[in-house]
Formats: structure tokens, sequence, C-alpha cells
């Protein structure tokens, strides 16, 4: 059967990454940036605030693999931290002023994002032979990326690394609200390209989220052995073990033979 499409994980297989947002000092930092928007609460309180918040949404989501909606979190410190960002303190001023609020509270929670994400990032990289793989298989395959991120900051680090734009197709996680290897991830990316799943092949770094989760919506698939990333989950197998990704693209050709 013919391959007509390849899928990649983005951060621990196309980006090297390190990040830590357990880090106290982010969220002194962050505290003192709140204060200018007319917030004041305490680096402990807001780090705290900001778990429990997580903690709840996957809580309560119905989703078997929850993932998290940082804009969200932030958007309820907001809220709960000055009237200014509660749109329906000013339901006595029209609907005009009250979706003034909400755009004003959507934009400040949208940079919070960032922020945070900026402060606890320690390092950001494009892996070794990512662009010249891109690159060589760009004109023959339809590509597409499965993620799970915040897509306020994965699209930008997609540019920072200068990947963006290879991939016409972005799939990230925290706008469906749930995560891999929740294979409706995997088949929604193959829908938006048009190519069926059978026709495709998926490249991860994780046994467990990307190599089970591929193979649970009908993917082929690639396992990099990058220096991040599960490389067991029970009796899943790759279809194809590759040591970098430069040898990412003689497993493409050989499963694409097959």
């Amino acid at each position: 059967m013919s391959i007509r499409a390849v899928l990649f994980d983005l951060y621990g297989t196309l980006i090297h990454i390190e990040t830590d947002e357990s880090q106290g000092e982010i969220y002194w930092a962050i505290a003192r940036y709140l204060s200018y928007h007319r917030i004041r609460i305490d680096a402990d309180a807001l780090r705290e605030r900001y778990f429990e918040l997580a903690k709840r949404q996957k809580r309560d989501s119905g989703e078997r693999y929850p993932e998290m909606d940082a804009r969200a979190v932030w958007r309820a410190i907001l809220s709960d931290g000055t009237r200014h960002y509660r749109p329906e303190a000013f339901a006595g001023e029209g609907p005009d002023k009250q979706r003034e609020v909400e755009k004003r509270r959507e934009r400040l929670a949208r940079e919070l994002v960032r922020l945070q994400r900026a402060l606890s990032r320690r390092q950001i990289e494009r892996y070794p032979g990512a662009k010249h793989l891109l690159q060589s298989i760009a004109a023959d395959y339809r590509l597409g990326i499965v993620s799970d991120a915040q897509h306020d900051f994965a699209r930008a680090e997609m540019r920072i690394t200068k990947l963006r734009k290879y991939f016409p197709v972005k799939t990230i996680s925290d706008e469906f609200g749930y995560r891999k290897p929740d294979p409706r991830l995997f088949q929604q990316t193959c829908a938006a390209l048009e190519v069926p799943p059978e026709e495709t092949i998926y490249v991860g770094n994780d046994m467990y989220r990307d190599i089970y989760g591929a193979h649970q919506a009908g993917l082929r698939t690639i396992l990099v052995w990058s220096d991040q990333g599960r490389k067991e989950y029970r009796d899943t197998r790759a279809d194809y073990d590759a040591r970098d990704l430069f040898q990412v693209l003689e497993g493409i050709r050989f499963l694409a033979a097959q």
C-alpha cells in the first residue's frame, strides 16, 4: 500500500526542549507582572492556584486522556483577581463594554501562557537532521503535526525553530480537550490532509503516547530514539526504529516500499 502522508510529533522528536513549570521564580515574575494589571497576588499563592485549576480541569473532563487549557486557567485567575477582567461586572454598561472587557482578558490570558512558557524554558532547538528530513520529503508527502501542547506557544515555537512552514496541518491537543494516545487526534489530522490512516506514517519519540496511539488509529509508525520519551509500553512495537532523524528518512522509504 502506498504512503501519501507523514505526521510528526513535535517535542522530543523534531524539537529538543527543556522546561520546568514548577520553578518558584516563574510565579514570582508573573506576580510582579500582574501588579501592572491591577492584580496583587503572592507568588506562592499564584503557583498553587495555577496548578489547582489545571488539576481541576482534567478531573472534571469527561475525556479518557484529558488535556488542560492553559489560557482558560489564566483567564480564571484574571477574573478572580479583579473586576476589571470580569465581563459580567459591567453588565450595567451594555454588551459593547462587556465584549471589550472579554477581549482584554483574552489578550492578557494569551500573553500569560506565553510568558509562563518563556520563563520555564531552559532550551529550545531543532534536533539534528530535522530540517534536512523535512526538505527531503516535503515534495513527496503531505505533512502534518500531532502534538500534546498549548497552541498559544506551540505555533510560535515552530516559527522560532523554523519548522512551521513545512506543515499545512497542525493538530495541537489543547484545541480539542484531549491528548495522545487518543486516536482521534491522529484520525482528525489524516482527515484534514485528506489521506486515510492506512496510507500515513507517524513519527514520534514515545512508545505509549505516539506509537501506541498512532497504531490505535491505524497508522504505520516510526519510533525515534531521542533523549526524551518512554521507549517501552506493554507489547507495543513500532513498525520501524530510528536512532535519529537522519535514519527516519530510511524508515519512510522502507515502509513506503512495503
